[in-house]
């Protein structure tokens, strides 16, 4: 028995040099060592066991074999989300409304989801008074609504009627425009 552990301690005291050796990189090759089976004998006077045998135990200070794997990449599209206020490109036209003395109907354009055009399709022009009320409201109106890229604008005063049906038509232009 004695000398099993002892032929033990001096393996494993050998194979932790190694394995420091291997390691610290002063050794140039893998070391396997192979611990043989031993044998122990017992005298029959003092007991009627039989011989006990011990299997080799391998030690191998090779180190482990990395393997690349390559996994498949897995690409899911992400929707990317469209800007609060931004529309749909194209041309849309707003319902007409009354503006007391005709109807005033809008026309939109719309490029690159911004406004860039607003055009009156309709607007009160049969009585001097409203072609010179228009006349001055209209071009402020269309600058305040690109300004704006909403139908969020400020009347014009002395053209509230106008001002008032232009916001309405233009807001249908608008909300068709966001569906689109």
């Amino acid at each position: 028995m004695k000398k099993l552990i002892l032929s033990l301690s001096v393996f494993v005291a050998s194979a932790g040099y190694a394995v420091q050796q291997y390691v610290t990189g002063n050794s140039t090759a893998p070391i396997a060592t192979t611990v043989t089976p031993t044998t122990q004998v017992v005298s029959p006077t003092t007991s009627n066991t039989p011989p006990v045998t011990t299997p080799p135990i391998i030690v191998s200070t090779t180190p482990p074999v990395t393997v690349p794997v390559t996994l498949p990449v897995i690409t899911t599209p992400v929707p990317t989300p469209k800007p609060k206020g931004q529309y749909a490109d194209g041309t849309y036209t707003g319902a007409a409304a009354d503006a007391y003395y005709g109807m005033v109907q809008i026309r939109v354009t719309i490029q690159g989801g911004k406004l860039v055009t607003v055009d009156f399709l309709q607007y009160p022009n049969d009585r001097r008074t409203s072609q010179y009320i228009n006349a001055n409201a209209m071009p402020q109106l269309k600058s305040e609504a690109i300004q704006a890229q909403s139908a969020n604008v400020s009347g014009v005063s002395g053209a509230s009627d106008t001002s008032q049906a232009f916001i309405q038509s233009l807001g249908d232009a608008l909300s068709q425009a966001k569906n689109g």
